[in-house]
């Protein structure tokens, strides 16, 4: 029998754990499970440990999903600091080896999906295709030397594009993402198109950027996304999630121009900070990348049951005088 606490003999029961899209995606997930499910049991037994246990819990889910970029990041800030000036390979080659030599790793251990591995190769190709283009127009530059690269473009650069994709797959499957009001999958892929397009024609014709802004506005003004971070979806608008990641990718790109990776034309006579601008490319890039992973995960629908509107920490006091 279930009766409100009202004693200090009421305990916590908690719901048994339930296998999640991130379990089946990654081995390695599934073997801390139970171990995990046992903790939370113990651990999380009053609201305030239970919103510390999903703060620490989101954490985790946050660097996992970053795994890849993380250690791209990593890399570029390692080799710039540690990397011998004098070694036979270049840096810029070392990281196209390590990226390779990270990618086959995530891939062999089953860290990585092979659909995950699908969209960082696709957006490797768009990513780099772009760097050719816009270092040949001069945005941006690459001023050291490498054997692996196309025009001025080391072809490690295709790796950080394909980071961002990684990124977007891996916090679907994490936080078991469900959508309401979500675009038709065709009219996400058109403003795609129309961005990715924009990235080249504006050095030539009209910037559509304003207009491209508005219309990401429009097609996602009521779309939600739900995401669990433990037992229950939360939810935010998705519009602020892609600023949020852009946001984290602009400040990324200031590592990289920090450790002269590659430069901007305003960071000829030293380093600063990346222009803010930059970050509302970035914003419109990320609606490229979320694209590309919508048409591999296919947004599910969050459904709106009274079960699924329950309380946000499932969590049923018992008496335990009446068990």
């Amino acid at each position: 029998m279930h009766t409100p606490r009202t004693d200090d003999t009421a305990r916590p029961e908690v719901v048994a754990p339930r296998t999640t899209p991130a379990d089946r995606a990654w081995p390695l997930i599934a073997h801390f499970a139970a171990a995990e499910a046992r903790f939370a049991e113990r651990f999380a037994r009053t609201r305030a440990r239970t919103f510390a246990y999903e703060f620490a819990r989101f954490g985790c889910k946050q660097a996992w999903a970053c795994l890849f970029g993380g250690a791209m990041v990593a890399l570029i800030v390692s080799s710039h600091l540690w990397y011998p000036a004098g070694a036979p390979l270049a840096r810029y080659d070392a990281l196209f080896v390590a990226a390779l030599a990270l990618q086959a790793l995530l891939l062999a251990t089953r860290m990585e999906t092979p659909d995950e591995a699908k969209v960082i190769l696709v957006y490797h190709v768009i990513g780099t295709a772009m760097e050719v283009f816009k270092t040949g127009v001069g945005s941006w530059s690459y001023p050291e030397a490498a054997i692996f690269r196309i025009g001025g473009v080391p072809l490690f650069s295709g790796f950080m594009y394909a980071a961002i994709g990684s990124y977007i797959a891996r916090c679907w499957r994490l936080f078991d993402f469900r959508f309401t009001r979500h675009p038709k999958p065709w009219a996400v892929a058109l403003l795609a198109f129309a961005i990715y397009a924009n990235f080249y024609t504006h050095h030539r014709w009209i910037d559509l950027r304003i207009v491209l802004f508005a219309a990401t506005a429009l097609l996602f003004a009521r779309t939600e996304v739900h995401y669990r971070i433990w037992r229950v979806h939360r939810r935010m608008p998705l519009l602020l999630g892609f600023l949020l990641v852009a946001s984290f990718i602009w400040i990324a790109e200031n590592l990289g121009t920090l450790t002269h990776t590659w430069t901007y034309p305003h960071q000829a006579h030293g380093w600063t900070l990346v222009r803010l601008g930059k970050l509302g490319s970035w914003f419109l890039l990320l609606i490229v990348s979320y694209a590309l992973v919508a048409m591999v995960n296919r947004p599910r629908p969050y459904a709106t049951s009274r079960r699924r509107r329950a309380r946000p920490l499932q969590v049923r006091y018992v008496n335990s005088s009446a068990m």
